[in-house]
């Protein structure tokens, strides 16, 4: 009878598409790629667009299938045999596994494994790269439409990807591209509905509201069944064993590894494409809005329902169990109010797959990152809940820093990269740039450094404040200026400290904080020079660890942000001028000092960036020999913690600027009967470094009126 049964849906579900062989999307995709370099553009767009369809096909039967096989053996649908308990277990699934090959095999007109993809093949298609490739094809081919749709569904799901903007910059400025051509060939139903819902919602027009939040709800619950199907693929070994399993170890690691793909599907369906997290509580949060927008439309029965199924994820919510018990007064107590049935069968059946999980985790090793801010805490098990607590901190904390660097604008200055990122260093909001100041400038802040010092003021040596083994030297730029004015040091030079630091901070807000003004707070020159008889059995450090903002407590883990600290502190730098010394490395640890995370090696021109809170506590290695010079730099948020002895220093500047450009004028209108041009005259206005990549242009700029100072572009 079951084999009968079986029969008929796989003939309905292989009925469901019109029959013919499905080539394997991931060969249509190689050979659409090799056509594509090989500039067949008309091959490789007709290769890529099958690619695409047979991509859909091939998960289209498996969501089908997996749906008609689940219905034919439900695994309870024949009472249980008195015979031994395999047979009961292994028959279900036996059977199971033959209607899934033969619907498959039906559906795609060859066996199932020809369709096992690589796992980079599996990533491209997610990431839609196929797309990448069309709108090229389909532009060369001057299919102008075909293009831009292409293009925009690439975007879509890959917003950062800069080449793409800029294409899409120019589709847009083109005179044939229609703004419907703009359009998501890859959009997911329950998202458009979703937004338009919330659309309607936040603009209080709320039977408009309902309508789509609900088809949103009914699309959202598809897709993730549709997902849920497709987690039931092959084994997946992400580590490689010495050891096969034997069959119950194979077989339960192959049934947890479904069930934690399967959870995780609700924040695949609640993740917008091209973002990079998923909205919380997707599926809770349309009962919400749905529950509010039938009563302010006046449907009490419509809202206590949806009332009812949001308690389904939180039976303690005690607003809702308020609104609940209103609702029943209002109905009359004699009225049935229940969660939907839908609702109670997705918790239900997650519950199950959550004990499932947790006790495969708690006995048999592995974890589990729950997607879901409902679980109940009783169903996690005791030895498992301060793990699972410090996991979801910690995912949080990945989603905040996945998310930050989608904010991150780009880099303001040709040359400078970054080197490491916060998950290279192990931590966060860390980086690492490279090329900041070329050789030539950092030989001219050095030699400010002793040029100041042989003025015999603002950077003596003393005993540093951290260590007996090192001297200290300290400049700060109000300073340097203040040589500057009496001929102790070149002007050129302390311009050029300022403008280091100046372009240090747009970099550090650009990177960590862009569209938010960032000050500079501090700025120090400073050097570290070893005393040579002093390094034999040295244990200390340059700098004791410490965090830029709060009083580090290594005992109790925690960073108090109260004075003495500097609490308006935000963010921190490091300008290294030098790397010819030995020892002076910066490192990063735990909130314990002692567990090294990070460590960042000198060298010119590079600068290390990072917020300044309890979660980058850092330290300086000793200079063992030699002189580490380097600019300390901080930043505030605060514009009232700006330093203000800079901003005197900047002023300074600007006004020996416009005296120095009135001298040249005058000399210029004085030089008619000399051999000396004006164009001959040294530069002065917004200048920099002796490097002729900073000189301003002569004559027509010069005798402008003296713009604020600011860093040089090319600088």
């Amino acid at each position: 009878m079951a084999s009968l049964l079986c029969l008929f849906l796989l003939a309905a579900a292989a009925a469901a598409t019109s029959p013919g062989r499905l080539v394997p999307y991931d060969l249509l995709y190689a050979d659409g790629v090799r056509a594509y370099f090989a500039r067949d553009y008309e091959r490789a767009a007709e290769l890529l667009q099958r690619a695409l369809h047979s991509y859909a096909g091939l998960r289209a039967a498996r969501r089908d299938c997996g749906a008609a096989c689940g219905r034919e053996a439900a695994f309870l649908g024949e009472p249980p045999s008195a015979g031994p308990w395999e047979a009961a277990l292994f028959g279900p699934v036996l059977r199971r596994a033959d209607c899934l090959q033969h619907c498959l095999g039906q559906r795609l007109g060859s066996p199932p494994s020809a369709h096992r993809a690589s796992r980079a093949s599996r990533r491209d298609f997610e990431r839609r790269e196929p797309y990448n490739y069309l709108q090229v094809a389909f532009f060369q081919l001057k299919k102008l439409d075909q293009a831009v749709s292409a293009a925009h569904t690439f975007f879509v799901a890959n917003p950062q990807h800069l080449q793409m903007r800029d294409d899409i910059k120019k589709y847009q400025r083109m005179s044939g591209v229609k703004s419907d051509n703009f359009r998501d060939l890859e959009a997911t139903p329950h998202w458009e509905a979703y937004e338009a819902g919330v659309q309607h919602y936040d603009a209080d027009e709320y039977l408009q509201a309902v309508v789509k939040l609900e088809e949103s709800l009914k699309e959202a619950l598809s897709a993730l069944e549709e997902c849920r199907a497709l987690c039931e693929g092959p084994w997946e070994d992400e580590e490689e064993e010495e050891m096969q399993l034997g069959l119950y170890e194979a077989i339960s690691a192959h049934y947890i590894q479904v069930l934690k793909c399967r959870q995780q599907c609700v924040l695949e369906i609640a993740t917008k494409p091209g973002r990079i997290s998923a909205t919380e509580d997707f599926i809770p949060s349309h009962l919400d809005l749905l529950h509010f927008a039938y009563d302010q439309v006046g449907n009490q029965a419509l809202a206590a329902e949806c009332a009812a199924s949001y308690l389904v994820f939180y039976p303690m919510d005690e607003p809702m169990l308020k609104k609940m018990r209103q609702y029943r007064t209002d109905l009359g107590e004699d009225t049935a109010v229940t969660a939907r049935e839908n609702i109670q069968h997705y918790v239900q059946r997650s519950l199950m797959e959550k004990k499932l999980i947790y006790y495969a985790v708690e006995h048999l090793g592995g974890t589990f990152d729950d997607p879901d801010l409902w679980t109940p805490n009783e169903l996690i098990p005791e030895n498992l809940k301060e793990k699972h607590r410090e996991d979801r901190e910690k995912q949080k904390q990945k989603t905040l820093d996945a998310e930050e660097r989608v904010k991150r604008g780009s880099v303001p200055f040709d040359g400078v990269s970054v080197t490491m990122d916060s998950q290279q260093m192990n931590g966060t909001r860390r980086v690492v740039f490279d090329g900041v100041l070329t050789e030539s400038e950092c030989k001219d802040l050095l030699q400010l450094t002793k040029a100041a010092a042989e003025a015999g003021d603002g950077i003596r040596a003393r005993r540093s404040p951290h260590t007996p083994h090192e001297r200290f030297e300290g400049l700060t730029i109000a300073k340097a200026v203040q040589l500057a004015q009496s001929g102790d040091v070149d002007w050129r030079d302390a311009r050029l400290l300022l403008q280091a630091s100046e372009k240090a901070r747009k970099i550090v807000e650009s990177y960590f904080s862009p569209g938010s003004k960032l000050h500079v707070s501090f700025t120090h020159l400073v050097c570290r020079t070893a005393v040579e008889d002093q390094q034999e059995g040295r244990m200390d450090l340059s700098h004791p660890v410490h965090a830029d903002n709060c009083l580090l407590d290594p005992e109790g883990q925690e960073c108090w942000r109260e004075p003495p600290a500097y609490i308006y502190r935000d963010y921190s730098g490091i300008l290294y001028l030098n790397d010819d010394f030995q020892g002076g490395t910066l490192f990063f640890t735990e909130m314990d000092t002692v567990t090294v995370t990070a460590e960042v090696h000198p060298k010119c021109g590079r600068l290390v960036a990072f917020s300044s809170g309890k979660e980058n506590p850092h330290g300086v290695r000793a200079v063992r020999r030699g002189r580490r010079c380097a600019l300390a730099l901080w930043y505030t948020h605060s514009q009232e913690h700006a330093e203000q002895e800079q901003l005197k220093a900047e002023e300074l500047i600007e006004q020996r600027n416009v005296k120095q450009g009135q001298a040249d004028r005058e000399g210029c209108q004085r030089s008619d009967d000399s051999s000396r041009s004006c164009s001959d005259t040294p530069p002065v206005a917004n200048g920099g470094a002796r490097s002729s990549s900073w000189r301003q242009k002569p004559d027509s700029e010069r005798t402008q009126h003296p713009k604020k100072l600011r860093t040089r572009d090319e600088f």
